[in-house]
């Protein structure tokens, strides 16, 4: 079977061979403005099926697996920052809070779909601003949504979570999993 993961990240490639070795990347070249009418908490999902829709029309024959992954703060989609003072201002608003993340994905073939979002819980340490310096200072937090990566020295910033681990480092597998042996 033809699967293709319709993603650039390195973390969601790296994950996918949990499930699969059986799979090739075609990362979509989407426009990647959620509408106003979609909610917040929908707008992963949204984002992950444009993005297996995009490369399904391209490849009808092969299952297509779209992600997405947006960190809500305080009603807020933290993307990945721009530059330091954006990532500073992140930092700052996650600082000794929980937020969620989600990440939504969605299988295509055809004209055949099944998408869904998996939530975390994740909180913060109250940061001091050497740890925050420190942090933005980094290469790290500026190709991550919300600027931190719980795979990597963003794990020093959190207290801890409530949900599934994978899901924060952008793909839920377990649940993709069972999702793809439903679907095929």
């Amino acid at each position: 079977m033809n699967i293709i993961l319709a993603s650039s990240s390195p973390r969601r490639k790296e994950l996918i061979k949990l499930i699969t070795e059986n799979y090739s990347v075609m990362p979509a070249d989407v426009d990647e403005t959620v509408p106003e009418d979609v909610p917040i908490c929908k707008a992963s999902a949204y984002l992950a099926e444009l993005k297996a829709v995009s490369i399904a029309e391209k490849c009808p024959e092969a299952v297509v697996i779209g992600c997405d992954t947006t960190v809500i703060c305080n009603g807020e989609i933290l993307g990945k920052p721009a530059d330091i003072e954006q990532c500073r201002r992140f930092m700052n608003m996650l600082s000794g809070t929980t937020h969620q993340v989600i990440t939504g994905c969605s299988i295509v073939k055809g004209l055949k779909k099944s998408t869904f979002s998996v939530s975390t819980d994740v909180t913060f340490r109250k940061l001091n601003d050497d740890e925050t310096e420190k942090y933005i200072h980094s290469e790290e937090p500026y190709d991550k949504a919300g600027g931190y990566g719980i795979q990597g020295h963003g794990a020093l910033l959190i207290e801890k979570i409530n949900g599934d681990y994978f899901n924060v480092v952008g793909l839920p597998v377990s649940r993709l999993n069972c999702e793809l042996k439903k679907f095929i």
